[in-house]
């Protein structure tokens, strides 16, 4: 299934039940519902309650409902994203590792500031 169809699929529930018109679509009620699924993820991962893939399907179909209800084109945000993450860097705390969104410092960047550290500038 591409991401087109997911989200069509998404947006057909939205508008039989009529999400808009009913607060469906409401940006703090979405945002408590996914707060809510994130929850139920964290109950089958520490307490092995829940289908651990049906959670996150649960979550995806937040994050679809929230690009029909704020009219979200969420493929191409994802991408920009993907794309921006190649310039961040990582850190690792705790034998665990993340990225941080401060971007990498180019070779020449390191150099310039290298010589202004050494220069007192």
């Amino acid at each position: 299934m591409t991401f087109d169809e997911m989200l069509h699929a998404v947006r057909r529930v939205h508008e039989q039940r009529h999400f808009r018109q009913n607060g469906g679509e409401d940006a703090a009620w979405r945002i408590a519902l996914m707060a809510e699924e994130l929850g139920e993820i964290s109950g089958a991962i520490t307490k092995g309650r829940g289908d651990l893939g049906e959670e996150h399907a649960d979550l995806l179909i937040l994050l679809l409902g929230n690009a029909v209800a704020f009219d979200l084109d969420l493929e191409a945000a994802f991408w920009r994203k993907v794309r921006i993450l190649g310039r961040y860097r990582t850190s690792t705390r705790d034998g665990r590792v993340r990225l941080i969104s401060r971007p990498l410092r180019t070779r020449a960047r390191q150099r310039n500031e290298s010589l202004n550290r050494k220069s007192g500038r």
